[in-house]
């Protein structure tokens, strides 16, 4: 990486919080450019808004999802804004380029019924004789904290005991850019983290472990996923993200207010939130013209 390159990721490290994830996709994106332009590249100033139109072209006929195409530029942009902000760049080229406007698709969402399946699937399954007894009460306490609370997968892994308040059945959730917010944790979740706890004696530190007792990480928590889809009616992948998608959509449904689940999901903006009313219009327009005898 050249000086401009080290000191933007000091910069989203240190001052933006960044994630690890978002860290890495910034890497790539850049590392991506640079090596599509091969020996033309000279230095990251040198670059004009048509050698971006290029790239972008070319990234399109390769057929790529706009939201990936979106993403790259996303750091491209962020890169070329920190230039000329902090590092005395006159103008950013990547702030001339039009970008494809994004797909609009709507959330998969489970069924209540398929969420009651999914969270009673870990104790209806045989034991497996080589992994410690209390595990299947964790992935419970997982699979009931991820519904309960809508809770992003990085969130879920950062989770320490403190951060439960058993009596005021709440949660202390970090979220995106480090910004901390209260939610609430309902009754049948409470429950499976007390059991897990006092079954796995846990009392302080990392909140959900692995077979080791270390922090439990994101690629055990897939493979649970999978596990239990595997042995489930459900009839697509489902991953944390769905279940959050689930958590919203099923507040929405019930009668809950759009800026109440906004904050329930630490969405920094509304619109975000807002693609969850277009999942319960579908839903309701279905159950209408399935019900309905003049629908």
């Amino acid at each position: 990486m050249d000086s401009d390159e080290c000191a933007f990721f000091s910069f989203m490290t240190v001052e933006r919080s960044a994630s690890p994830r978002t860290l890495v996709n910034y890497r790539d994106a850049l590392a991506a450019y640079h090596a599509w332009r091969g020996d033309a590249f000279s230095s990251w100033r040198d670059e004009s808004a048509d050698d971006f139109r290029d790239y972008l072209f070319a990234l399109m006929k390769r057929g790529l999802k706009r939201a990936t195409i979106r993403l790259k530029f996303a750091a491209l942009r962020s890169f070329y804004k920190y230039l000329v902000l902090r590092r005395g760049m006159g103008r950013s080229p990547v702030a001339e380029v039009h970008l494809p406007k994004p797909e609009r698709g709507l959330p998969v969402v489970l069924s209540i019924a398929q969420i009651d399946e999914l969270l009673g699937m870990p104790l209806h399954l045989p034991a497996d004789k080589k992994s410690p007894p209390w595990l299947p009460m964790r992935d419970v306490a997982i699979l009931e904290l991820f519904y309960s609370c809508g809770l992003r997968i990085s969130e879920l892994l950062a989770l320490d005991v403190g951060d439960v308040d058993f009596i005021g059945e709440t949660l202390k959730i970090f979220g995106k850019g480090s910004k901390e917010r209260i939610v609430p944790v309902g009754g049948p979740a409470v429950s499976a983290i007390q059991r897990y706890r006092q079954e796995a004696a846990v009392t302080s530190g990392p909140l959900f472990l692995s077979k080791r007792r270390s922090r439990i990480t994101q690629q055990a928590v897939d493979l649970l996923l999978r596990k239990y889809l595997k042995h489930s009616s459900i009839p697509f992948a489902i991953s944390p993200h769905k279940l959050r998608h689930s958590f919203a959509t099923h507040l929405l449904d019930a009668g809950a207010d759009l800026r109440s689940v906004q904050e329930l999901l630490g969405h920094a903006s509304l619109s975000t939130t807002q693609i969850y009313t277009h999942v319960t219009r579908q839903r309701l327009k279905q159950a209408y013209d399935d019900a309905h005898p003049r629908a």
